[in-house]
């Protein structure tokens, strides 16, 4: 019986110590290890303009809907964009809603950059990402809608061309994933260019 005991409170011991541990001691050093290392990326990779308004996040699409912006590829996650709500269609190549909402997208993705019928459209144009919330679209996608873009703002498509350029993001150590345009930064470059 004294064993029994003297286990239980043993345990019961280091029950308390590792909750201490691993609910509290462990979770301030890994948040003070972010603040003092990733400040930024510990604190969503936030964009903010020089009044100190929040304008997105880097990680995190956004709807564009104005011709002289560059369009985000499409999202499902809630009615769109939503973070709280993140996920895909979950609709499977045999799926009749699927082939409906991709050929209405390609429709009005060629009606808005005014793109010949045997222009192909990229897929990341009309298709949405897993998350919903992808912040890139691929450098084929920026390229066509170059000259909507530029048309729009009164730009030469050169200029917007070279931004695009600039603003494409390369694979991770140059082998992991394919290169991407970070449509919310390169929108804000695009803004910035236009107020000089």
């Amino acid at each position: 019986m004294k064993t029994l005991f003297a286990e239980t409170i043993r345990s019961i011991a280091a029950k308390i110590v590792f909750a201490v541990i691993l609910s509290g001691v462990y979770p301030v050093i890994v948040w003070g290890a972010g603040q003092l290392l990733f400040h930024h990326q510990a604190n969503g990779s936030l964009i903010v303009n020089k009044d100190g308004k929040v304008l997105g996040s880097e990680w995190l699409g956004q709807q564009f809907t104005s011709d002289k912006y560059f369009n985000s590829r499409p999202s499902a996650a809630g009615t769109g964009y939503d973070a709280t709500s993140s996920g895909g269609t979950n609709l499977g190549p045999t799926s009749q809603k699927l082939n409906d909402s991709v050929k209405a997208a390609i429709d009005a993705y060629r009606k808005q950059n005014n793109l010949a019928a045997d222009i192909p459209v990229p897929a990341d144009a009309v298709t949405s990402s897993a998350s919903g919330l992808d912040p890139h679209i691929s450098p084929a996608n920026a390229k066509i809608q170059v000259a909507r873009v530029a048309k729009a703002r009164g730009l030469e498509p050169a200029q917007v061309r070279e931004l695009v350029e600039k603003y494409t993001e390369k694979p991770s150590l140059g082998i992991l994933g394919d290169p991407g345009v970070n449509v919310l930064t390169l929108n804000l470059a695009l803004d910035k260019l236009a107020s000089k």
